[in-house]
């Protein structure tokens, strides 16, 4: 580990100013679109515009990074971001922050593409593993501290819009500045939505629903907040805990996922997440319950992404991987985009409640859908599976593919399945 840190420092380190300047932006948003009094569906609107952004992202810098290189690229959506994040606070009007937001989404899938090619080129096949799982374990610290941020000035105020702005630009010195050369990039493409579902059908309509619930929470989680009048404290509070829950929870879930048959498990934390929200709508606890349940929902949201994404390789050859991993990322984009309108409606409808409405919804028909799936296809052994490798929903296609390889190749007598 320490190896790996000597050789990467730069890139996680402007890796981890990113991550804080963009989960401050994400959290801060929710809370000044209550003072300015923007109503919660519009506000969902400018939330799903940033997973809008980050799909057309994902499409099309690929090809922009082939045509004019990695350094040019990285330097101008950083430039972009560091504008927008001033930007924001310059127009507090919902659909200015919609096209704002679908902007800095598009720019963030860029820069994203761009560390994760350059991570994996400068890794070894002996510390590949360990270097992307690094980088995912500072993508979740980075938000968390990004919470803690959020509490050292008003949020009506210019400074908090400023903070990220400065922290963006200088997440880009040490990255741009280091001595690795910029990495040959090749464009990965998707495999048929047919071959996928046939491949995995629990892990595409997994990864659809757990989309929207993930980007409910790391979308309109400061949205609820604010609706329910807590303060910028509790709300920066509740986004850590969510994070720190998906934090936590990943190693021991892996590792009960390389012993035991991972559709069950799937549906055991489904389940879990699903009965949280229904308790939570229930007893209408206090902070402090509130903060537990945001750490279960990450909990379960974080791993169970990367449980699905992991079924889903079991059942391919190694050659497949990539162009899964990024047929997977489209369909758990466009579960993304649904999530935070559907639960602003609902939110509209019926008070806040509807946050955790929606989610309990999505998790419960994942725990149907995986029940039902256990008795369609024999579970595999442990020597059949791949071993569970730590991903976040941020990664993109190139890391989460180089993640998954380096899985597969720790597993001599893992099979394809059929």
């Amino acid at each position: 580990m320490i190896s790996v840190l000597r050789t990467t420092w730069p890139l996680l380190l402007g890796i981890l100013l990113l991550m804080v300047g963009n989960g401050m932006q994400g959290t801060l948003l929710g809370i000044r679109g209550g003072i300015e009094g923007i109503p919660t569906f519009q506000m969902s609107v400018v939330i799903t515009s940033y997973y809008g952004g980050f799909l057309l992202g994902s499409l099309t810098v690929p090809d922009l990074i082939k045509n004019v290189g990695h350094v040019r690229v990285f330097a101008a959506l950083g430039s972009l971001i560091s504008a927008v994040l001033v930007l924001f606070a310059v127009e507090p009007h919902w659909i200015s922050w919609t096209l704002l937001r679908f902007l800095i989404g598009f720019c963030f899938c860029g820069v994203y593409v761009t560390a994760e090619s350059w991570l994996n080129a400068g890794s070894t096949n002996e510390n590949r593993g360990q270097t992307l799982s690094l980088y995912m374990i500072v993508q979740l610290l980075g938000i968390v501290v990004a919470q803690a941020l959020l509490n050292v000035s008003d949020p009506a105020g210019y400074l908090l819009f400023i903070i990220p702005s400065v922290l963006v630009s200088l997440a880009f010195t040490p990255i741009l500045l280091s001595a690795q050369p910029a990495p040959q990039f090749q464009t990965i493409k998707r495999m048929s939505f047919r071959r996928l579902y046939r491949a995995s059908p629990l892990g595409c309509v997994g990864i659809f629903l757990i989309g929207g619930v993930f980007a409910v929470l790391s979308g309109m989680s400061s949205v609820w907040g604010a609706q329910i009048g807590l303060s910028v404290a509790q709300i920066s509070l509740f986004v850590a805990a969510i994070y720190a829950g998906g934090l936590v929870l990943q190693y021991p879930i892996g590792w009960i996922s390389d012993r035991y048959d991972r559709r069950k498990l799937v549906l055991g934390m489904s389940a879990i997440g699903g009965l949280c929200g229904l308790v939570v709508v229930a007893a209408q606890p206090g902070t402090v319950g509130l903060v537990i349940a945001g750490a279960i929902m990450g909990g379960v949201a974080n791993p169970v992404y990367a449980l699905l994404l992991a079924y889903t390789n079991d059942y391919l050859d190694q050659s497949d991987m990539a162009s899964a991993s990024a047929g997977l990322l489209f369909i758990y984009g466009i579960g993304s985009m649904g999530g935070p309108m559907i639960t602003g409606w609902m939110m509209g409808v019926m008070g806040p409640d509807g946050y955790w409405v929606y989610m309990g919804v999505l998790l419960a028909l994942l725990t149907g859908y995986a029940g039902w799936r256990t008795t369609q296809r024999r579970a595999l052994t442990p020597d059949e599976q791949g071993s569970f490798a730590v991903i976040t929903p941020n990664a993109t296609p190139l890391a989460v593919d180089a993640v998954l390889e380096e899985a597969q190749s720790d597993d001599p007598q893992q099979q394809t399945a059929s």
